[in-house]
């Protein structure tokens, strides 16, 4: 992992196509800026994993439903 310490208005980059900088900070939250391609989903870490959970969970249902329709009798 890498720690950056970054004040407000400044950026750092990721390869050519992200740069995260620093729009505001108040008491103790820090609002990030980030540009980057629109192909790049961008969520928070919550979000992300409950987007995660909820595939793993689908994938499991169709992987289910796979193996009635092939049984053979």
């Amino acid at each position: 992992m890498l720690i950056l310490t970054r004040k407000l208005k400044e950026a750092i980059k990721i390869g050519d196509d992200i740069e995260i900088s620093i729009a505001s900070i108040e008491g103790d939250q820090v609002k990030l800026a980030i540009s980057a391609p629109k192909h790049i989903e961008i969520h928070r870490k919550e979000i992300y994993l409950s987007i995660k959970k909820e595939n793993e969970e689908a994938a499991t249902g169709l992987v289910d439903i796979n193996n009635i329709f092939n049984q053979k009798e």
